[in-house]
């Protein structure tokens, strides 16, 4: 008896929903690309296309900037490999940097290279030490010092005259009592 690719693959994602938590969309996901590995798998047994190009493709379809950041874990576009962040350490050995990574793979320098569940947790938390209105109170305090010196410059200090001060004063020569 002959099982249709549909029931292969929904046997394997419900295999993968038993041993481990996965939103809707991640089993939606998981179905749409082991479905689309079991047919390549199949072209290439009837030998429509070479196995090397199955590999190939099941991970560039698998591995997109899109999905690759998931609810409890980011998948790392280079080497496939799972965590809950990419740390910079992992970068490394691909001999990249993360903003080289995330120019690479379009994200934008915004973008967390962590799980959404974790990114969610640190917000949770800096929200919960009041993060948010300390910085807006820190940034308007030097908002208004800034004002504040500019107010009072002179207009015989140019841009680099405070500066220049300070290398006079630090090589002036000391004064012995």
């Amino acid at each position: 008896m002959h099982k249709k690719l549909v029931e292969i693959a929904s046997e394997i994602v419900q295999t993968q929903v038993s041993k481990t938590s996965m939103t809707a969309a991640d089993i939606a996901l998981s179905l749409q690309q082991v479905f689309n590995t079991l047919q390549e798998l199949q072209k290439a047994e009837s030998g429509e296309i070479e196995p090397s190009k199955i590999q190939e493709s099941a991970l560039t379809q698998a591995l997109t900037p899109e999905n690759s950041i998931q609810n409890d874990k980011v998948i790392c576009l280079e080497c496939g490999a799972e965590m809950k962040w990419l740390t910079q350490k992992h970068l490394v050995s691909h001999g990249m940097t993360q903003k080289e990574y995330r120019k690479k793979h379009g994200f934008t320098m915004g973008t967390p290279l962590a799980a959404k569940s974790l990114t969610k947790a640190r917000s949770k938390a800096a929200k919960k030490r009041g993060l948010p209105e300390k910085l807006q109170k820190y940034l308007e305090a030097r908002k208004q010092a800034k004002a504040r010196t500019h107010a009072t410059k002179s207009p015989s200090d140019g841009p680099g005259a405070e500066r220049a001060k300070r290398v006079r004063s630090r090589f002036s020569p000391k004064k012995l009592g």
